[in-house]
């Protein structure tokens, strides 16, 4: 946001709270300290890779805090493919958690933090179907545009463009990065970032090799042609090194099972050239001094006065030489480095006098139009003279204040605010609007490569010192006091009026009969009144047709019960909730995010399910599940009628478990439940007693015990990530593949992301393969349904993924997992 013109010096200064329910950064002496030093340097660096936990988390500490660039990260995806192992939330739900989690991780080792629209469409095997399906010229404008908004003079890749990278994302990436770099000095190339930040060229393009990419092609990696860093270096400001650093950031991935340990001492990186100005130092050629800028050697005298002057138990007595380091700024000409620059001493300024100031709101969620009591604090902790000058609410409402900040006494103010009757919903920009397999759809450019939105509602404090005016740009803050944690913020939020809640995400009817519907209609102000409806596809049926609704108070709730009817055939399709309130509709549900590693997160999607009539026969009813990382098919496999009980450590014995027809173990339950290892032989009992058991998906890392089986099977990395991908009947009489559903062709149509993963490649002879599929081009997968006899019942291993495809809906997924419960049972 551009200040304007006054005939005093006016400085703006805006912070952008990442993740926006931060507390609010109170800089120590030491900060203040490490501030100072970045301010005497001018350098910028870009890492760029596929997704959240690609990035190398020591040499973004190492440059960001060792080096004092100006470093970021770029990320091409949100993560959406990937699995989850701190909750049952994938796709979007799961992109939204890694953003954050990358958000925690650079304020945690001092990067910032981009993105493309790339949408993380899952495991890809090839550049080429990657760059098909992301929309390769939209991906290389975003990069580009980060190129020329972020300036970087060194850019690394974590990946390289030869496919030893593995994923076809990583490799990509790589490739995109290399494309970007020889077109960002073209202004002819995308001129609308060209227009909006002008065009420029990184002085090297170099990639973050690791003898793990040579030991795939089978080589060992000379190391006498590359560059070198050693990242162990101790931040004594910091009180870590940078290794510690890297841990405690590469730690914020909690949904990747990524925690880090710290280590200390020689950390080697090896970097290899790959585009620009060759050289043996990275850093040759780039002048980090404020030469670099033209009149920045004035400002460099004020800096080095302000460094000199420094005192950590007085930091305001520097702020006069910060002054004029920002009004000699005002003479250069290079806008980047001086807005940077002039950032950076604002945020000083405001570091050395101890200035809090903030606005907060009496709730946490407000509708277009409400009226928001706010609390305004103000309070100067140094000496420096200073007076709360005005404040501005969002685009229209401004008080001027006058009102002297004295030394270490608290400005207090109540106002009201009337919020447009037009504002925007709070809900993630790139989430807005439905998107492609690979591709986000963001209307406002402004908003592309930026980590989340702009906080709901802003605020505007000038700050008076002598004569010069700060502008300060905040967001309006919710706050709380928790019993157990203390002081808790958590993002303000602008939402619909009224939320629909369809209770499940997906119904499916297998024997004919109707299912009952239910609809939660939540207030989200006062005075709500109106009709419900369920709009539904045709051949369907649904009783009632509507209710009216009204909920006098905010927050207030009641469920209303359809009874939904299907077709006699097979049909697939969705339903909807929609309200109806003085002549408007409105078909918003609420969906919260809460972990304790992150920000709460808001959406808004449609109201909506999906509803499927597939010809379904079961055997059994009751199903026992140990949870794994978390998943959907306890929920889904109630849809179908079997009741299913979780199960704890209490419950895993051979005789608790006689009861039922099917004991499930979830995604990476070997993975990640510790306590299997101990249960494996009363699992084993069970089904030698004639049980099924059924085994999803783990991968070969980590296992908690190499005996999954009542016989050997190995985990490998085989995985058929084409959804379309041909599956193969090897033995079209065995019983699964029969009873009580005939399996055929047509119940492989219509799966969502992939085919399975994490396939065993070794087997014992007394498991039976009966399914094989491949990506195109590649030797056949057998592994991915595994069954085995054993004593008087079965065991079952099996990669496909069926934690994507029940809940999605996909008929034959249901018609398969049907069988496996029932297998034996007549």
């Amino acid at each position: 946001m551009q200040s304007p013109r006054l005939k005093l010096l006016l400085f703006s200064f805006i912070i952008f709270f990442s993740a926006q329910a931060q507390q609010p950064k109170k800089p120590n002496a030491a900060d203040i300290q490490l501030m100072l030093q970045k301010l005497n340097v001018l350098g910028s660096v870009l890492y760029v890779a596929a997704h959240p936990d690609d990035e190398n988390t020591r040499v973004i500490a190492y440059m960001a805090n060792e080096k004092k660039f100006n470093t970021a990260y770029l990320s091409a995806t949100r993560g959406d493919g990937g699995q989850n192992l701190v909750g049952s939330e994938i796709r979007e739900l799961l992109g939204l958690i890694r953003t954050q989690e990358l958000l925690a991780a650079r304020r945690t080792d001092g990067g910032q933090q981009y993105f493309s629209r790339a949408n993380d469409f899952g495991y890809s095997k090839s550049p080429e179907e990657t760059l098909e399906i992301w929309n390769k010229d939209q991906v290389l404008a975003d990069f580009v545009r980060v190129y020329r908004k972020h300036k970087p003079d060194i850019i690394i890749t974590r990946f390289p463009g030869t496919g030893l990278g593995g994923h076809g994302h990583h490799t990509a990436s790589a490739l995109l990065a290399k494309e970007a770099f020889e077109l960002a000095a073209d202004k002819k190339k995308f001129p609308e970032s060209a227009s909006q930040y002008g065009v420029w060229q990184p002085k090297r393009l170099l990639f973050n090799t690791h003898p793990f990419f040579y030991q795939r092609a089978g080589i060992d990696m000379d190391t006498a042609s590359l560059m070198v860093l050693d990242l162990g270096a101790y931040n004594p400001l910091l009180g870590k090194s940078y290794p510690e650093i890297a841990s405690l950031s590469r730690s914020m991935h909690k949904s990747q099972g990524f925690g880090s340990t710290g280590s200390r001492g020689t950390q080697t990186e090896y970097f290899d050239h790959t585009a620009g100005e060759k050289a043996s130092d990275m850093f040759s050629g780039i002048d980090t001094s404020w030469n670099r800028v033209k009149g920045g050697d004035k400002v460099g005298v004020h800096v080095d006065k302000a460094i000199l002057n420094y005192d950590p138990t007085n930091p305001s007595i520097i702020v006069p030489d910060l002054i004029l380091a920002y009004q000699a700024l005002e003479k250069v000409r290079d806008q980047y480095w001086k807005n940077l620059k002039q950032q950076e001493i604002k945020d000083l300024i405001k570091a050395c006098t101890g200035l809090y100031i903030e606005v907060k709101a009496d709730q946490f969620a407000y509708t277009p139009g409400d009226s928001m009591k706010l609390s305004v604090e103000a309070i100067n902790r140094s000496d420096v003279e200073m007076r709360m000058a005005s404040i501005k609410l969002g685009a229209y409402q401004s008080f001027t204040i006058r009102q002297q900040l004295i030394n270490n006494r608290p400005f207090n103010m109540d106002m009201d605010y009337l919020l447009d009757e037009n504002a925007s919903y709070s809900d993630p920009y790139w989430l807005k609007e439905e998107g492609s397999l690979g591709m986000y759809k963001v209307a406002d450019s402004n908003l592309i490569s930026t980590p989340e939105n702009a906080p709901a509602l802003s605020w505007v404090a000038t700050i008076e010192i002598n004569g010069t005016f700060l502008t300060y740009e905040l967001p309006v803050v919710y706050k709380e006091n928790d019993p157990v944690d203390g002081e808790t913020y958590r993002p303000l939020e602008i939402t619909p009026p009224v939320f629909l809640n369809i209770s499940e995400k997906v119904y499916v009817f297998g024997n004919g009969t109707s299912k009952k519907v239910d609809v939660q209609v939540l207030a989200g102000k006062s005075d709500v009144k109106g009709d419900l409806t369920l709009q539904i596809p045709s051949g369907w049926k649904v009783e009632p047709e509507s209710y009216p609704f009204e909920l006098s108070d905010k927050g207030a709730e009641a469920t209303y019960s359809f009874e939904l009817f299907p077709p006699a055939t097979a049909h697939s399709g969705e339903i909807g909730a929609v309200a109806s309130m003085d002549g408007q509709s409105f078909n918003n549900s609420l969906v919260r995010i809460e972990y304790d590693h992150i920000p709460v997160q808001a959406l808004f999607p449609v109201s909506k399910a999906k509803v499927v009539k597939v010809e379904l026969e079961k055997r059994g009813t009751n199903v026992g599940y140990i949870v794994g990382s978390g998943d959907e098919i306890p929920a889904s496999l109630e849809q179908i009628g079997y009741q299913v009980t979780e199960l704890t450590n209490g419950d895993i014995t051979a005789d608790k478990m006689k009861n039922y027809d099917a004991v499930i173990v979830g995604i990476r339950g070997y993975n990640t439940n510790d306590r299997l290892k101990f249960y494996q032989e009363e699992l084993m009992q069970y089904v030698k007693n004639g049980g099924t058991m059924i085994v999803q998906y783990n991968t070969a890392h980590n296992l908690v015990t190499e005996e999954l089986g009542p016989y050997p099977l190995k985990i490998s990395r085989d995985r058929v990530t084409v959804e379309e991908a041909e599956v193969r009947i090897l033995k079209p009489e065995h019983a699964l593949l029969n009873s009580p559903n005939k399996i055929s062709s047509e119940d492989f149509e219509g799966w969502v992301q992939e085919r399975g993963l994490y396939f065993p490649n070794e087997w014992d002879e007394q498991y039976e393969a009966v399914l094989s599929s491949n990506d195109p081009g590649e030797e056949a997968k057998d592994g991915g349904l595994l069954v085995a006899k054993y004593g008087e019942g079965y065991y079952i291993y099996t990669g496909y993924s069926w934690f994507r495809e029940l809940p999605a809906g996909v008929p034959g997924a249901y018609r398969i997992f049907t069988n496996m419960i029932s297998i034996g049972k007549e």
